[in-house]
């Protein structure tokens, strides 16, 4: 029998037994995430928010859309989740994001920022045609609101008559420090007394008006007096009746503004404030680092287990600072993600030379470009995931004027508890058919930082160029790999066993756990650093020297490193036999890095299986056999 969401019960709750229910939630949350890993700040500071939106408007009925996912895990333990909430990201657990297959109450699965809004115009536009009549609610985080996607949408509400309340959660935060005018705005807004007195006349009317004089207060606030005092502001200029701010742990108060937009049939922005990481107080003083987790304490917030491993991203942001100190025209780029993806070091040597856009990816690949006609070394630090969101930029700005552009593309392939919306699986095959675009994938921490020495301290970059690595760590020290760091031809292929008979061709994360692989059964093998371009006299060697090759990647099968050798093959003649070992054709689900390579069949032993199974069938060929 399912499981009765809590929400249905809310209305029977007074203010007190509401107020104790969130600070349960809340150590619920804690609890879980501190065991589980996940986000942390940004789910206590939405507690309040959620029961108060889930008292005024109903789930079974109205479509509540909450932006990214990450901020919803108080909306899964209020909709028939609250059971099953301590299996979160784990291995055929709940997800940590929003996931339609997983409830019928997450309405758009989200796993990247600024889909909301857009989604909920496309239900709502529905909605006229069939003739349903449903209340569309989208909770946007205020980091969200830099995104280009979310800005689209707020413009076309006025002309498509739209009727959708927006709850803008404004923690002053996205995973950094939100950047930008439209920022700014929100906390002017936030701060500005004359909106506060406005806010608290509207709270009095909705509390002792009837309906009708509500929408003359609304009319007023609208007013030119208020242009004249305030200039007024860009939600207003889009046609939105805002609101706020609203004090966003407070209960009442949200119920109070939230009952009241309810019955008016106008799109309305309520700037709800909140602070990101509330009632815990090591992560209300640093929401950035408690924003997403690994395993901790969850009374002190320390990390569990204490390690001399280093990952990928914090050797990027190292070796990255040491050149930048060599070469002042080095400058590095984020979309909000300074402490994701390794540039906390960069950022405090150099704060003039790190440009954080927000949450913009096409914008900062055009920078990029940008920067680079007028003589800069702009270095891009980017999500594999997100990266996908730039992918005309890419063309149309970057590789068409063929401008070297240096793309650092962290969590490339499995990530692991974030899940399919966070996989970084299709860059291989989306970079490699840009024409003139290379692409690089280390196949260790230090093979990283010589290929960032090579590119930026030895002149080797002269076009567009990615690197792809994973989320993964090695046992090593910064200052071991930056006193190792040395010129290396990063454009061919390293054999790094011999063997006989088959060849194994492995890409980055891949070359590690294919050499136990080839070690035991005599195979060679080669780390194929450079996707593209391809190593042709390497290749060329390889084909005459060997009649079967399998190709080892972590990343999508279709439009990969292998297809690209297929077609040389073909190009070539080789009339020997190739496959391939990568992910066929699906979106994996969440769990650790470690049990969804096993389930790809991507790690050690998966690979020998794989070989062994290729190599039976082959000698069966041999010989004849079928």
């Amino acid at each position: 029998m399912s499981e009765q969401p809590l929400f249905r019960r809310l209305k029977d709750y007074t203010y007190p037994q509401l107020d104790v229910l969130a600070e349960e939630m809340r150590d619920m949350i804690t609890t879980v995430v501190s065991t589980n890993t996940g986000h942390l700040a940004s789910n206590l500071g939405t507690v309040e928010l959620t029961i108060a939106l889930y008292r005024v408007f109903d789930p079974d009925k109205d479509v509540i859309i909450w932006d990214t996912g990450h901020q919803a895990y108080a909306h899964k333990i209020l909709t028939g989740r609250y059971s099953s909430f301590p299996t979160i990201r784990k291995r055929g657990g709940l997800s940590g994001f929003l996931k339609t297959s997983e409830s019928t109450y997450d309405h758009f699965g989200a796993g990247h920022v600024g889909t909301a809004l857009a989604a909920a115009m496309g239900i709502e536009e529905s909605d006229r045609i069939l003739r349903t009549d449903r209340n569309i609610v989208v909770v946007i985080g205020d980091g969200a609101m830099t995104s280009g996607m979310a800005l689209e949408a707020l413009n076309q509400l006025k002309d498509l008559g739209s009727k959708i309340k927006i709850i803008a959660n404004d923690n002053g935060m996205s995973i950094g420090k939100n950047v930008g005018s439209l920022s700014s705005s929100l906390a002017d807004l936030r701060l500005n007394p004359f909106y506060r007195d406005l806010k608290g006349d509207l709270k009095s009317t909705l509390e002792s008006m009837r309906l009708g004089r509500l929408e003359q207060l609304l009319s007023k606030l609208k007013s030119g007096l208020k242009a004249t005092i305030l200039g007024g502001n860009v939600f207003e200029a889009m046609g939105l009746n805002y609101i706020g701010p609203v004090k966003g742990h407070d209960i009442q108060e949200m119920e109070t503004i939230f009952s009241g937009v309810k019955e008016i049939h106008e799109p309305f922005f309520v700037h709800v404030v909140t602070k990101k990481g509330k009632g815990l107080e090591y992560a209300e003083s640093n929401p950035t680092r408690f924003h997403s987790v690994s395993k901790i304490d969850p009374e002190s917030g320390e990390k569990v287990f204490s390690s001399e491993e280093i990952s990928y991203s914090d050797v990027f942001g190292g070796v990255l600072s040491e050149l930048s100190s060599r070469d002042p025209s080095i400058v590095a780029i984020t979309a909000a993600m300074p402490d994701g993806t390794g540039l906390n070091s960069f950022m405090n040597k150099f704060p003039s030379r790190l440009y954080d856009l927000g949450i913009t990816e096409q914008l900062c690949t055009t920078f990029a470009a940008g920067m680079v006609i007028a003589g800069s070394k702009p270095v891009f630090a980017v999500y594999s995931t997100f990266l996908q969101r730039a992918f005309d930029q890419l063309i149309h700005d970057v590789a068409l004027q063929n401008l070297p552009v240096l793309f650092a593309v962290d969590r490339a392939g499995i990530v692991g508890q974030d899940g399919a919306t966070h996989n970084g699986i299709f860059d291989i095959a989306f970079l490699s058919m840009i024409p003139g675009m290379s692409l690089l994938a280390p196949s260790s921490i230090q093979e990283l930082a010589d290929m960032l020495y090579t590119l930026l301290a030895k002149g080797e970059l002269r076009k567009p160029t990615a690197i792809r690595y994973p989320r993964e760590t090695e046992i090593t020290s910064l200052e071991d790999v930056l006193s190792s760091m040395k010129e290396t031809d990063i454009w061919k292929w390293e054999k790094v066993l011999r063997g006989s008979g088959i060849a194994l061709l492995a890409t980055g994360s891949m070359v590690s756990r294919s050499y136990e692989v080839a070690l035991k059964n005599g195979f060679a093998l080669y780390n194929c650093r450079s996707i593209k371009p391809l190593d042709a006299d390497s290749l060329e060697k390889i084909f005459t020297e060997y009649d079967h090759v399998v190709c080892i990647e972590e990343g999508i099968m279709r439009g990969g490193f292998g297809s690209s050798i297929m077609l040389e093959a073909a190009r070539l003649g080789y009339n020997g036999k190739i496959n391939v070992i990568a992910i066929d054709d699906c979106f994996s689900v969440h769990g650790t890095r470690d049990e969804i390579l096993t389930e790809l069949g991507l790690d050690n032993l998966g690979i020998d299986n794989a070989v062994s199974r290729l190599r039976g069938e082959k000698n069966a060929s041999d010989y004849g056999i079928r």
